[in-house]
């Protein structure tokens, strides 16, 4: 199990700073949030991209690839009715495909609920239609480059589209191709009637990547949850991918979090395994 962190909770810290303590503190891996590394990330130069990698790299990290994708964006969404937002949204997407690659990720994260809820005027079905178009769009790109979009379920307090695992498992089947999966995140996941482990088995085929949190917006032992049934059902899956902590509340401080969700992981992971 491959242990990462989202660094939009080193806010303020420069990049290789960022890359030092999160290799230091023991992750492998490390997830970026397009506008924490520039107000807009799309404009990059190639010798920054080239830049960022080698750091990364130099402290033995290797960027994973994005999230937050569509976080402070402006006129862009994914299930609107307007058929030349989509096709903006889906440049943007195909824009941050290079991105990725061009980093070293070979993983996008799609959250962003602001930028997903549904207008009047649009119902579920129709926004899973003008999601699959955005998304279609994008596969190309994103197999070309050797990215695949993860559909993120979020719960209804953030968001009313695409909700549960299963409503992103019938996005991904009509965009029908090897480039999008899942992504599951136990927040999120903590909402659904059904438990996080049967979850886990249910969605193992199509599940490429993971974050760990709690409903208190802290990493995982900073909550409630209990992580010994998550991770036993990870490791029966055969899931393979990153273990990605994701937090939203950075009010004990970013080295505190960082250190105690992994040692937390770290713990669990060899509780389950002995």
């Amino acid at each position: 199990m491959k242990f990462a962190i989202c660094q939009e909770l080193f806010v303020d810290w420069d990049w290789e700073r960022q890359c030092r303590f999160i290799a230091e503190t023991g992750y492998t891996g490390i997830e970026v949030a397009p506008f924490a590394i520039g107000d807009n990330a799309l404009e990059l130069s190639a010798d920054v991209r080239r830049r960022l990698r080698a750091i990364a790299s130099d402290c033995g990290l290797e960027i994973i690839g994005l999230h937050w994708l569509l976080a402070k964006t402006e006129g862009l969404h994914l299930t609107t009715a307007d058929p030349a937002v989509r096709k903006r949204t889906a440049e943007y997407l195909i824009g941050l495909t290079d991105l990725c690659a061009d980093l070293g990720g070979s993983v996008m994260v799609f959250g962003s609920p602001q930028q997903r809820n549904l207008e009047e005027g649009v119902d579920s079905d129709q926004a899973m239609a003008n999601a699959a178009e955005v998304f279609n769009a994008c596969m190309p790109r994103m197999a070309e480059r050797g990215v695949t979009l993860c559909m993120e379920p979020l719960t209804t307090k953030e968001t009313d589209f695409c909700n549960t695992c299963a409503d992103a498992a019938r996005l991904i089947e009509m965009v029908d191709h090897p480039n999008i999966a899942l992504h599951q995140d136990v927040k999120a996941m903590l909402g659904e009637e059904t438990p996080i482990p049967e979850l886990v088995e249910r969605f193992k085929s199509i599940t490429r990547h993971f974050h760990v949190n709690d409903t208190n917006l802290l990493g995982p032992g900073m909550g409630e949850t209990d992580y010994h049934p998550i991770v036993d059902a990870l490791l029966r899956s055969g899931y393979d991918g990153w273990v990605s902590v994701e937090v939203f509340d950075y009010s004990p401080g970013a080295e505190e979090i960082a250190r105690q969700s992994l040692d937390y992981m770290q713990r669990i992971l060899d509780d389950v395994r002995a």
